[in-house]
């Protein structure tokens, strides 16, 4: 049993970072002032004492465990040039093939039956992530809700063809994929409110459990990475999914609600294994919303990490303000903020999961 709490002598960080902002088309704002503790500074110590706690003369208990939040800095770089640094090298305006490519098409199912716990961003930012270092990727937006479509700037308005008309109408996927503006290499197959029908549809339909699968295998095309973004349910539409996937990926909000449905969730993917796809494997498990100002995300992590071993990535997903920023501007954060904890953060998960697809011959 853990002991849940907010850690007293963790003083509370000014989470949102500055800087040269690249939200919408305007690349190259002026920078704004820089705050007190940012992305690329060194941190105060965990065992100070922080200024406005009460000075009751209680010993202040230090831990040896540092955040991985908290960015490994060069003290010498000023932290303006890091960031810049790692905005470039996010963006890789040169085109340098930085992750490696597959040598098989990886569809990986995104999906978790808890809202809120960062499926759609976690899809958006890692396509994208592997879209801008040279991988051909395509998303499914699988979820009615079409969030996945509004962060990449897909239009999915009523009328738009969609993943609807390839599960019920059978219309091929090549006709429905979108490009995505401003991002090579990456496409993107829209939801639109009539998705939310489907569930009830696909009931008496043939086949209803292998409808995607057979929409993606006829693509004529083939990519490298094809990410589905499931809805938060356990229904029809993540049962296709989890058809059409040979691998999982689950991101873990750092909160104990998370943890709950998580049994229910491997169980229906170990009976969708048994039954309908035999390849399918939980090959990922992603950290998302990590705050290091509570002693419940470290207890999270480690339960996940004891559970899982190495399905988890090391690379954790902070909680950051760019990243919810970044919708309502059309964008991932990988384009918005580049330089940002968020962006950094994700880049690091898509190269890790491209690395480790590579060296176990496809899958994480």
């Amino acid at each position: 049993m853990h002991e849940y709490g907010v850690s007293r002598e963790t003083e509370s960080p000014l989470d949102r970072p500055s800087g040269v902002s690249v939200g919408g088309p305007h690349v190259g704002d002026v920078p704004q002032p820089r705050l007190a503790y940012e992305y690329g500074a060194p941190m105060p110590s965990q065992g100070a004492v922080s200024s406005s706690a009460p000075s009751s003369g209680a010993p202040v208990q230090s831990t040896e465990h540092v955040s991985r939040e908290t960015p490994a800095a060069d003290e010498d770089d000023p932290p303006l040039a890091m960031e810049a640094l790692r905005a470039v090298q996010i963006l890789n305006p040169s085109g340098e093939i930085i992750m490696p490519r597959p040598d098989h098409p990886r569809v990986i199912c995104v999906a978790n039956q808890k809202g809120g716990v960062g499926k759609t961003t976690t899809t958006v930012n890692l396509a994208v992530a592997l879209a801008l270092h040279g991988n051909r990727v395509l998303v499914v937006d699988l979820d009615p809700q079409g969030n996945a479509s509004t962060g990449l700037n897909v239009p999915h308005h009523a009328g738009v063809p969609d993943v609807y008309d390839c599960l019920i109408d059978n219309v091929p996927l090549a006709e429905v994929a979108q490009p995505v503006e401003g991002i090579p290499n990456l496409f993107c197959v829209p939801a639109t409110i009539d998705l939310a029908g489907a569930e009830i549809e696909l009931v008496s339909v043939v086949a209803r459990e292998s409808r995607l699968a057979r929409a993606i295998a006829g693509h004529p095309e083939k990519f490298d990475y094809v990410f589905i973004d499931c809805p938060p349910s356990l229904g029809l539409l993540t049962v296709n999914a989890l058809c059409a996937a040979q691998e999982v990926l689950i991101p873990i909000q750092c909160e104990y609600y998370a943890l709950e449905g998580l049994n229910q969730l491997i169980n229906n993917i170990n009976l969708v294994r048994q039954h309908l796809n035999p390849t399918l494997d939980v090959s990922t498990i992603l950290l998302t919303m990590y705050d290091r100002r509570t002693r419940l995300a470290d207890a999270v992590e480690q339960d996940v990490r004891n559970h899982f071993g190495a399905k988890v990535l090391n690379a954790v997903i902070p909680r950051n303000v760019r990243v919810s920023e970044a919708p309502s501007y059309g964008q991932s954060v990988m384009t918005y903020d580049p330089g940002s904890r968020g962006a950094t953060s994700y880049f690091e998960a898509a190269l890790e999961l491209a690395v480790r697809g590579v060296n176990t011959g496809g899958t994480a």
